[in-house]
């Protein structure tokens, strides 16, 4: 275990009580909403790529990524921790032409969104006892899902919305600002509607637990949950920000494809999705190592302040177990390495 790291409360113990984990007890036989389902979207969202470690909230839990390793630590009904610890080595590390600038951005964008889903199918079972150990299909199936989600809600709808009011703009820079405002509109509005469901806002506490971890980790604090405690839910590379960057940069490249008729623009709009990721992942990137380009990735920052919560200590006490994990079967040099 390296040097300083404690989670400040014992590993795979079941807590006294429900009012102690803040989760009220589940009547016998009573099946929860399938919660997983409606996160799928989400998972875009609370993903947070991030040079050392990269995390992502989950039902009742946290996933947490170094390079090569995968953890997601999940509070049972009983209070007690479980995880899924998995050795999973990015394509980053193996493919010296994948770290090229905007392709990198594509890549870690997929990667994200496959070992996401698969921490959300882990999180629903133990959590809420939602199906069996997924397999590869059924993760192959639920990205799929996922990423249609996102695409149709994201870029289709805007695409399709904006064209009812095309003949009101004169060029096709006034058009793409439109749609882009439309796509804004859309992410903000399915993020405070999902975010007045109770299980929901439970999902971003554990959010602000994951940023919390991560930033005294790269603080260089020791990780209990006391000292973790003072660190802020907020962080620059957080999937949000990057998500919202997104939405930005598509208007610029977008632009340039002149006004198509609905199909052709789907089209474009669909086959151009991981050039936009790639060139919003630079910026991410760059506002996160430049303080000069901070400004960039401020109007992110805010919006986190929907998706993310202050979270209780029990909730604190599972993202650290789940980075105690990776940290623990990382080397620091590969750590380090990925850049």
């Amino acid at each position: 275990m390296p040097k300083g790291v404690s989670s400040g409360l014992p590993r795979n113990t079941a807590l006294r009580s429900d009012k102690d984990t803040g989760r009220g007890t589940r009547e016998e036989g009573k099946r929860p909403l399938p919660f997983s389902f409606v996160l799928l979207p989400l998972c875009l969202v609370l993903a947070a790529e991030r040079l050392l470690i990269g995390g992502q909230a989950v039902i009742e839990g946290v996933m947490m990524r170094s390079p090569r390793w995968t953890s997601t630590a999940v509070r049972r009904p009983t209070g007690e921790v479980v995880d899924t610890t998995e050795r999973v080595d990015s394509l980053l590390l193996h493919h010296r032409w994948l770290r090229l600038p905007v392709v990198r951005g594509a890549i870690t964008l997929y990667e994200a969104l496959v070992i996401g889903v698969r921490a959300l199918l882990f999180s629903a079972r133990e959590a809420l006892g939602e199906g069996e150990p997924q397999s590869p299909a059924t993760v192959s199936l639920s990205v799929a899902l996922g990423m249609g989600l996102a695409i149709g809600l994201f870029f289709v709808l805007p695409a399709v919305l904006i064209r009812l009011f095309d003949h009101y703009f004169s060029t096709v820079y006034t058009l793409n600002i439109g749609e882009g405002a439309i796509r804004i509109a859309v992410l903000i509005g399915y993020i405070a509607t999902i975010g007045r469901l109770k299980d929901i806002r439970r999902v971003f506490a554990y959010h602000g637990a994951e940023h919390k971890a991560v930033n005294a980790y790269e603080g260089g604090a020791p990780l209990r949950v006391n000292e973790v405690r003072r660190f802020s839910r907020f962080h620059p590379r957080c999937g949000t920000s990057f998500l919202l960057i997104v939405m930005i940069v598509a208007i610029v490249v977008f632009s340039f494809l002149g006004r198509p008729g609905l199909l052709v623009r789907i089209a474009e709009r669909i086959v151009l999705i991981p050039v936009v990721a790639g060139i919003s992942y630079e910026i991410i990137r760059a506002g996160a190592r430049y303080r000069w380009l901070r400004p960039l990735v401020v109007p992110g920052m805010w919006l986190q302040r929907l998706t993310t919560r202050e979270p209780e200590d029990q909730q604190l006490d599972v993202a650290l177990h789940a980075l105690q994990e990776v940290l623990e079967r990382e080397q620091p040099s590969t750590i380090m390495s990925v850049r």
